[in-house]
């Protein structure tokens, strides 16, 4: 059983800086890329930014300089660095793994971390 487990989010005001963190624990053989979507009032969910398990990465246009995706193999972690947020940000934030494990290769995700970006 593999799980995930986000933390990071908040209120901040536009133009400030928020860290989200996401964990993944259980029986893993090999992540083969990490990310995170968002998904905002009324839209459907969409991609921020990837990262794969070489580090390549890629990024939403609307996020390209502003954020910055990176992982910490060791620990099985993916953090995602956003700064200048704007109004537009706002959304839940999940991570997702793609996992090789005993049971075979699938995506996992995190439960949801509101992000917030208000005056």
């Amino acid at each position: 059983q593999v799980q995930l487990v986000e933390s990071g989010g908040g209120l901040v005001q536009p133009g400030g800086s928020l860290r989200l963190s996401c964990a993944a624990s259980g029986r893993i053989f090999k992540i083969n890329y990490m990310g995170w979507y968002r998904q905002a009032p009324g839209k459907e969910r969409e991609v921020v930014a990837i990262i794969t398990s070489g580090g390549s990465t890629n990024y939403a246009d609307s996020v390209k300089g502003r954020f910055t995706i990176s992982s910490d193999s060791a620990k099985n972690m993916v953090y995602l660095q956003m700064n200048s947020l704007k109004p537009e940000d706002t959304a839940v934030y999940f991570c997702n793994f793609d996992i090789l494990t005993l049971g075979g290769r699938r995506a996992y995700w995190g439960q949801g971390t509101q992000v917030t970006v208000s005056s």
